[in-house]
């Protein structure tokens, strides 16, 4: 999908985490919108949901999009704390500030976060949409996606070197012919080369849970869930399998399920416009 006219520019602020920690938050539409906070994903920032944020706004919404701590222009977390519980209370305290409960639109990390928020704050959560994540996902896709984040510690001679170490990491989407939107993801230090803009300290902090108690909270989180409950599947996903779905579907009943085609992991860039469709049919139109 083609980026539309906005109905207004996004509007950048930061809003306060916990300890201090700021958050970059962008907004489009009227503030007095139904709220759609859109989590993006671990190394991915806020940029990923403008074409989402924009046409929400346009349907109605005020739609707000976040930087999770040690992303784009957030804070890097003082401690290295990047658990889950301490990027839940960031989101917690986001809503608190944005003043009306939202739907939370969630992706990988983000989704994680999301139903976590919906289990220990349901007041400030109106409708939930996982996107291509489950508590239960897994194991190889996920490896692969740390193995990335972990890749190039020297960084990039260039853009083109990493527009080049994405085409690699996402083999089924066409390289892009411009570089410039990567200078969102990456910033350019003294020495020349260019860095993934998030803090390394994400696998090397102070906060490391038992990934079988993480589980167990998020299936914990799932089966409590009333809000209306929407997952988007990415068909090409080597994140969530069927398997995982008709285990989430076993603790969230009233969900739905939308399979896209075309999306793999990375649903919401890889096919747009049935992502779009989707989440604003469920969010403004049921």
């Amino acid at each position: 999908m083609q980026e539309q006219s906005q109905p207004t520019l996004a509007r950048s602020q930061h809003l306060e985490g916990v300890g201090g920690v700021r958050i970059a938050v962008d907004s489009w539409g009227q503030e007095d919108g139904p709220v759609v906070l859109f989590l993006h994903g671990g190394g991915q920032t806020r940029h990923s949901w403008k074409n989402a944020g924009a046409d929400l706004a346009a349907a109605g919404a005020h739609a707000v999009s976040a930087d999770l701590r040690g992303h784009g222009d957030s804070d890097w977390s003082p401690d290295g704390d990047y658990s889950l519980a301490v990027i839940r209370d960031d989101i917690i305290s986001v809503l608190e500030q944005l003043g009306s409960p939202a739907s939370l639109v969630g992706a990988s990390m983000g989704g994680l976060t999301s139903l976590l928020v919906s289990h220990h704050r349901p007041d400030l959560v109106d409708r939930l949409v996982l996107v291509d994540v489950v508590p239960r996902i897994e194991r190889s896709g996920a490896e692969r996606i740390t193995g990335f984040m972990r890749s190039a510690p020297q960084g990039f001679a260039d853009l083109d070197e990493a527009a080049d170490a994405i085409a690699a990491y996402l083999p089924h989407r066409r390289r892009p012919r411009s570089t410039d939107g990567l200078r969102k993801n990456l910033r350019q230090r003294q020495d020349g080369r260019w860095h993934w803009h998030w803090d390394p300290a994400m696998f090397t902090g102070s906060a490391h849970p038992d990934p079988s108690e993480v589980q167990a909270e998020l299936e914990d989180a799932a089966r409590a869930l009333e809000v209306p409950t929407l997952l988007l599947q990415g068909a090409l996903s080597d994140v969530v399998s069927d398997e995982g779905v008709e285990h989430f579907q076993s603790l969230v009943p009233h969900a739905r399920v939308v399979r896209l085609r075309d999306a793999a992991h990375t649903a919401a860039a890889d096919d747009n416009d049935a992502f779009t469709r989707a989440v604003t049919s469920f969010l403004l139109n049921t």
